[in-house]
């Protein structure tokens, strides 16, 4: 008989306030943090809320987001219920922010482009026009798929990618002989890219944008070109390396084979205006550093365009993947309250990070945030742990520099 019991209802949700009620009512002497105001207290049993509910999944990350801007709005904002002896309060502007910071707009501008590429097939012509490059043999093949699909993903996101190129690959892994072990390699190849290919842009994955909001409110502003600069070529050296993995494990049986993509016959007018503006919005966010354009705002210019044009209607919001920017707005929300109520200073001085090892620490992050998102997804690992990281990287300046960190990427 199926139980109707639910884990996360009955036992992860009382646990969750349990803890957090804790954290909130306990006085705030048995904390032993000096100068620990009522207002820092209640940011950090908001924090604790946040994780939990993002670690156990209760509900959609999402909701966990959008529940905590609310619950932060109550508890520490100048318009919540604040007296002036818990401390210092945070601008509810800057809480109610978060739902439209640059970086949220930059990540809309980005799915707005994608959208639009896709709407109009400039996806599926650009896919076969690249493709055609590495010819009939199946290795070389399996290396396209693995270049273009990561090129892809450095745009649109990494669902939408793989879903696009596993349908372009579909007709030919149903003709390959199913003893072998090419279908495999190349199936396996689009996830691989996909995931890769997301960290080449700002705009590739969410927690990317989680990173670089939470960089710019410690004063670490990265441009999108700066971004690529340093993060194309390890997406190619990892792209190389994935294609000889691939390889070794599931050897290609094949002598040749041929990937067909239907593309459009004739080019509309929508098709030309997104030939022209999506790569005229890539340069002027390569070329940030020459114009002064931040690439924030740049990333609204497509939207401008192609909404004046009717490129982008009404019914294309539908596509846009807003539980995506809900989800980076409630991280940005609590990094602006640990920094805004002082919680983080409190933090750097109570706490002796300046002892610590910075290469042990970049492991043990590296390796806690690489287990959390094989249990939860990416976006919310990012969400709970930059805050915390930002913290600890405030402290370390001095020994964060010299490992490339704490400001050697301002622009």
């Amino acid at each position: 008989m199926k139980s109707n019991f639910n884990i996360k209802l009955y036992v992860l949700l009382p646990l969750t306030l349990i803890v957090s009620a804790i954290l909130w009512f306990l006085p705030l002497e048995c904390f032993g943090i000096e100068g620990l105001t009522e207002l820092q207290q209640r940011t950090m049993a908001v924090f604790a809320f946040a994780a939990l509910m993002w670690l156990f999944e209760i509900i959609a990350p999402w909701a966990t987001s959008v529940t905590t801007i609310v619950i932060l709005l109550f508890a520490v904002s100048d318009k919540g219920f604040v007296s002036p002896d818990d401390g210092v309060a945070v601008g509810y502007r800057e809480i109610l922010s978060s739902f439209a910071d640059p970086v949220i707009m930059l990540f809309l501008g980005g799915f707005v482009l994608a959208i639009c590429a896709n709407k109009v097939g400039i996806d599926k012509y650009l896919a076969r026009t690249m493709l055609r490059v590495f010819g009939t043999r199946p290795h070389f093949i399996l290396l396209g798929l693995l270049l273009v699909n990561g090129v892809f993903s450095m745009f649109m996101s990494n669902t939408a990618t793989a879903a696009m190129m596993l349908a372009f690959l579909a007709p030919m892994l149903a003709k390959m002989p199913e003893q072998g072990n090419g279908r495999v390699a190349l199936a396996l190849a689009i996830p691989i890219a996909a995931n890769i290919g997301g960290l080449g842009t700002p705009i590739g994955t969410p927690p990317n944008a989680i990173a670089l909001g939470q960089l710019a409110k410690m004063g670490c502003d990265i441009g999108f070109g700066t971004w690529m600069m340093h993060m194309v070529p390890y997406v190619l050296v990892m792209l190389l390396i994935s294609w000889g993995l691939l390889l070794l494990l599931y050897p290609m049986s094949n002598d040749s084979m041929t990937l067909e993509i239907e593309v459009p016959k004739t080019f509309s007018r929508d098709f030309w205006i997104v030939a022209v503006v999506f790569p005229v919005t890539i340069i002027l966010w390569l070329t940030g550093k020459l114009t002064h354009i931040d690439s924030n705002i740049v990333a609204l210019i497509p939207f401008a365009v192609f909404a004046i044009t009717g490129v982008f209607t009404s019914s294309d919001f539908g596509k846009v993947d807003w539980h995506i920017l809900w989800m980076v707005a409630g991280g940005f929300a609590l990094g602006t309250s640990l920094n805004q109520t002082g919680l983080a200073d409190t933090l750097v001085r109570s706490i002796p990070f300046a002892s610590w090892s910075a290469w042990v620490l970049i492991l043990g992050a590296g390796m806690l945030i690489y287990l959390l998102s094989t249990f939860i997804s990416n976006s919310s690992a990012a969400s709970l742990l930059m805050p915390m990281l930002a913290v600890i990287d405030t402290a370390m300046a001095d020994k964060m520099s010299v490992l490339g960190g704490s400001g050697s990427l301002l622009i």
